[in-house]
């Protein structure tokens, strides 16, 4: 089995890649929130790790995004409405929704994609 260079976990346009998330490495965006990327030529999916009642505030973004819940459970207010998430979960969020999120009691994992990738992660 071969391992993947640390420098093509990034991107590598025209170029199929397999990855494992132990493989990938972890950011440290902010207090309590790490994050992991794999970038492809017109999309991207993120992994996070947030802490226990960590608040990410409400915001929107020209992307199209997709939040997979892994573990944990996350209160998320969509245009103005409160959904409680659970494992397995999955949330859609079209371009300039407007959305936010808090983390409850345990620690959070989310799948996030987006399309087109975001520039302001890669900076």
């Amino acid at each position: 089995m071969s391992t993947i260079p640390q420098n093509e976990v990034q991107t590598t346009p025209g170029r199929a890649r397999h990855l494992n998330w132990s493989s990938i490495p972890i950011e440290h965006v902010a207090e309590g929130i790490q994050r992991q990327m794999v970038v492809g030529e017109g999309l991207m999916v993120c992994r996070f790790r947030f802490a226990p009642f960590l608040v990410t505030p409400e915001h929107e973004h020209p992307h199209e995004q997709m939040s997979i819940v892994v573990s944990g459970r996350v209160r998320f207010f969509i245009e103005g409405n409160e959904r409680i998430a659970a494992p397995g979960d999955v949330l859609h969020f079209p371009p300039r929704c407007w959305h936010g999120a808090t983390m409850m009691d345990e620690e959070v994992v989310l799948i996030d994609i987006f399309t087109p990738v975001r520039e302001d992660f890669l900076g």
